[in-house]
């Protein structure tokens, strides 16, 4: 086991000794329990949700959601939950324990949102995974030929939102007017975050975004761009020399100013090929959860959006 995902186990089974921590709350206040399975649909849930319900998430703040595993505790939570949000294919653990637990209301986001394949994203690219060393960039990682990172497509987004609306009515009926216009709410931010982006990135000198981590397929689909993963959807996988290889000629060939890489993710790799081929790095966020302490400076998934926003559009010199 990497030290990453060791260190992301500790996180989740410490707090379960000290009586589940993050996960765990009063019932007796009368609000729903709700349990999501990583911030972009913990965000969504609390949003709608509001005072009416507690939410908690079976991804530690800042910790990398992909190889997370469940203690016993978060596993009866799973059971004993009014609603869990999650996304199937995405979190093994968590669809173990959806199977084996069976909670009687359960969303599943990949039920509401049409998740692209990978061969959908790469179906326009110029510099498609046969040209760029193969299957170190079509790493599946367990998530079949589906990629599991809508969220960062904010217009899909809604869908998501209202079926969590929806969930908490059937829940607790007598608030479902109050569910309904925050889910509302949320969309119309959602709608709003999608505008800034097909704005900003709407003239640009160049189109290809060279990650870290493959994660910003919807993103480019989207938004008219092509992502070139350094690592494919494994944010733990190591790449060849062939494959670096690769990914240089691209940035050579499309006069790649900048590479990403992430905050929950060490950036050896992106920051050295950057460094060998004299380009800037810089950071753009996956948003797949965000630490302690950024979430007590007020940052969230929009904040976070609109810096990645930004860091894109010195990227890719957009006008």
């Amino acid at each position: 086991m990497s030290p990453r995902r060791t260190a992301a186990v500790v996180a989740l089974v410490l707090p379960a000794a000290l009586g589940l921590g993050a996960c765990s709350s009063d019932p007796s206040d009368g609000r729903l329990q709700v349990l999501a399975s990583f911030y972009p649909l913990q965000l969504v849930a609390q949003e709608v949700g509001g005072d009416v319900v507690d939410v908690s998430s079976l991804t530690p703040p800042g910790a990398e959601p992909h190889d997370i595993e469940l203690s016993p505790a978060q596993v009866s939570r799973v059971s004993t939950s009014d609603l869990v949000v999650y996304l199937s294919g995405f979190q093994a653990a968590v669809d173990d324990a959806v199977a084996q637990t069976d909670p009687e209301h359960v969303v599943d986001a990949a039920d509401h949102v049409d998740l692209l394949t990978l061969a959908q994203e790469h179906a326009h690219d110029e510099h498609a995974d046969e040209d760029l060393g193969g299957d170190d960039a079509h790493d599946e990682h367990d998530h079949g030929d589906l990629d599991p990172h809508f969220w960062l497509d904010p217009s899909r987004m809604p869908a998501v939102t209202g079926a969590v609306a929806d969930a908490l009515t059937a829940v607790s009926p007598e608030h479902g007017d109050e569910f309904r216009a925050r889910a509302d709410a949320l969309s119309a931010r959602f709608t709003e975050l999608d505008a800034r982006y097909e704005s900003g990135l709407a003239v640009c000198e160049r189109d290809v975004i060279v990650t870290a981590h493959a994660a910003f397929g919807y993103l480019a689909d989207r938004y008219g761009l092509e992502q070139v993963g350094i690592s494919g959807l494994d944010p733990e996988a190591e790449p060849s020399p062939a494959r670096l290889t690769a990914v240089a000629k691209v940035v050579r060939d499309e006069q790649v100013t900048t590479i990403f890489f992430e905050s929950l993710v060490s950036p050896k790799v992106a920051q050295t090929l950057a460094d060998d081929l004299g380009i800037d790095a810089a950071v753009l966020d996956p948003i797949e959860s965000i630490s302690e302490s950024a979430l007590a400076a007020g940052e969230d998934y929009f904040t976070v959006a609109d810096a990645n926003l930004d860091a894109l559009r010195v990227a890719l010199s957009c006008s």
